[in-house]
This record gives structure tokens, sequence and C-alpha cells, in this order.
């Protein structure tokens, strides 16, 4: 066993239920659009300070699966629980648990960082000051904690569309990291970013989940990063789990049932 085996088998026995608390447990998750379906008897669990990564091909079903985890569309059957709790009967307001970090940043162009972030808050505060934008002072202090965590504090007050597409992600991440969630969902969060700007992302992201206990569940299409940043890995393969892995463990043998011969060698080449 290579020593990045054993040091991926040793962290994810201490992300065990007996050791960490489920933080987000996905049962039986299907969803089908008129007569297709997307999604069929998906489940897995995450714990406290895990980073799930979701490997599949284009169609796979990843991002009916982010967006039924996340409330954004309901399940035909199946179930999503926070803590043991259902998420999908949850208020909208409970809901704040879990954030969400987008391909496309999804932030307000027009202002600024500092107020994008504050977005983060609105699951805490009273719908007022939310429409009022007149954030308690706790609020502001907590958004601008969160840039600084990911190193735009000095950008608080810049437009989010002058900021560049690293920096914007950073922005989207921060306002995540507002929320104080339990869960992160991350959809393709590095695929519009250039090499050297993803490996920062997928680094900020794996620190935030294994220091502050987030359990953070992330797609990504690219492989190598999966297995370098995940502590495990499920694939999706015609909406259907067909691995769940230590990412230390997952092979050229793993990577072919998810994407088959002749994709795996385009994306080899």
């Amino acid at each position: 066993m290579t020593a990045r085996v054993e040091a991926a088998d040793l962290h994810l026995r201490s992300l065990q239920p007996s050791a960490r608390s489920v933080r987000l447990a996905v049962a039986r998750l299907a969803k089908s659009y008129g007569g297709r379906s997307a999604i069929t008897d998906v489940s897995f669990e995450v714990c406290a300070g895990e980073f799930l990564a979701i490997l599949g091909p284009s169609g796979a079903g990843k991002t009916t699966l982010f967006r039924c985890i996340a409330g954004l569309v309901a399940p035909d059957d199946g179930s999503v629980r926070l803590a043991d709790v259902d998420f999908l009967r949850m208020r909208r307001r409970e809901r704040r648990r879990i954030a969400v970090v987008f391909q496309q940043f999804n932030l307000v162009s027009r202002i600024s960082a500092l107020s994008n972030v504050l977005a983060g808050r609105l699951g805490h505060v009273a719908p007022w000051r939310g429409f009022t934008k007149r954030f308690r002072r706790a609020d502001r202090l907590l958004a601008l904690e969160c840039l600084d965590r990911v190193g735009l504090a000095h950008k608080a007050s810049q437009r989010a569309d002058s900021l560049s597409g690293g920096e914007q992600q950073r922005v989207a991440i921060a306002r995540a990291l507002a929320q104080q969630p339990d869960v992160i969902i991350a959809d393709e969060p590095v695929a519009s970013l250039d090499p050297r700007i993803s490996a920062g992302i997928l680094e900020l992201l794996t620190g935030i989940c294994h220091r502050d206990g987030v359990a953070l569940v992330c797609s990504l299409h690219q492989m190598h990063l999966a297995q370098k940043y995940a502590d495990r890995i499920v694939g999706l393969a015609q909406g259907r789990v067909v691995a769940d892995i230590p990412a230390a463990t997952f092979d050229t043998a793993v990577a072919r049932r998810l994407y088959g011969s002749d994709e795996l060698q385009d994306m080899i080449e």
C-alpha cells in the first residue's frame, strides 16, 4: 500500500460516522424529465470535514443530482437529510444550512464584492434588513472576514464585474462561507477557470472543508483534480452510482467504468 493510499485510508477512517457526524445523507434519489430518467436510486453519505467529489461524463446526472440536493428541484423519489432532518421539508430560511457554489459564479455584477457576500447572511437576518440592505455591524464584519479568508478583503468595495473570473469565484465562496453552512455544494466550480486558478480554488475549498468541518460535495470534470483534492469519489454513469471509493484508489479501471474506453481515451489525449 502506497503512502498516499495509507494516508487517505487513515483520514477516511477518521471521517466514519463513529468518529465524525454524518452531515449529509442522500438516499435513493430519483428524478425524471419527460419520462426520461436523469438519476436513479442515488445514495451516499458525507461526513463533517469530508471532501466528496462527484465524477461522471456529460449527461450522467451530476447537475440534476446537485439541483435536487440543493432543493432547487424536487426529486421524484428519495430523500436528502441534514443531521437526520429532512432537508426538503425544511422552511426556506432553514435551508441556509446548505450553501451552493455555481460554475458561473451567480454574483450580482453591478454591486460590490462585499454586498455579494452579505447576500449569504439573508437567511440569518430579518427580511427587512435584506430588502433595505441595512445589515448589522456584526454581519458586515463577518462578510469582511469571509472575504479576507479568500484573499480579497482589499477588493471589498469593487464591483463584482470588475473582478477576474478567479476572483469572482472566490467572492462566491466567501458568500457561501457567510451562510455558515453545514454543507457546501460546488457544481463544477473550476470548469471555466485556467489550471493555475483552478488549483487555488480547490485548495481554498479543501481548507474550508477540513478546517471548518464543512461537508463538501464537489462536481468535477477533471479526474486528476478529484484524485488530488478529494477524500472520496462517487462516480455517476447514466444516472446511477457505479463507484464510491477513496480518491486515492481511483484508477484506470474505475475510470473506464465511468467514461467508457473511447471517451476515456479522448480525455487522456
